[in-house]
């Protein structure tokens, strides 16, 4: 088994609510780290090009960097959660890399010592 990791980085903000209370709007500098992983290699020695996670995680991200997730999909209608936001960016870079690589895990990390992590489960 082969895995390859790609990380990136964004400021973004978020309001969660916790125990029905909506807290204030806040920002982090986020940090992703998408895990993707293959049984073998191609005939170059590639479980997958870096490039091509890198595209698909850039165009998950694209839309919160320098944002708001509570007014973008899906946050506008789910809480932005940590594990929430993990979740969503295993499940749409997925989708774009469905037929070139299998997505493990995504950690999220909103501020030093704060991560989380969603298992995507294996297709």
């Amino acid at each position: 088994m082969y895995e390859l990791s790609v990380q990136r980085e964004f400021n973004a903000s978020h309001a969660i609510v916790m125990q029905g209370e909506l807290e204030e709007s806040h920002r982090h500098d986020w940090r992703v780290v998408l895990f993707v992983k293959g049984e073998s290699l191609d005939q170059d020695g590639l479980v997958c090009d870096f490039h091509a996670v890198e595209c698909a995680l850039d165009a998950v991200i694209a839309p919160f960097v320098d944002g708001d997730f509570n007014v973008t999909p899906p946050f506008d209608l789910i809480n932005p959660s940590a594990e929430l936001i993990a979740e969503h960016i295993a499940q749409a870079v997925q989708v774009k890399l469905v037929n070139l690589a299998q997505v493990d895990r995504v950690t999220i990390t909103e501020a030093p010592g704060c991560q989380a992590t969603y298992f995507l489960p294996m297709a």
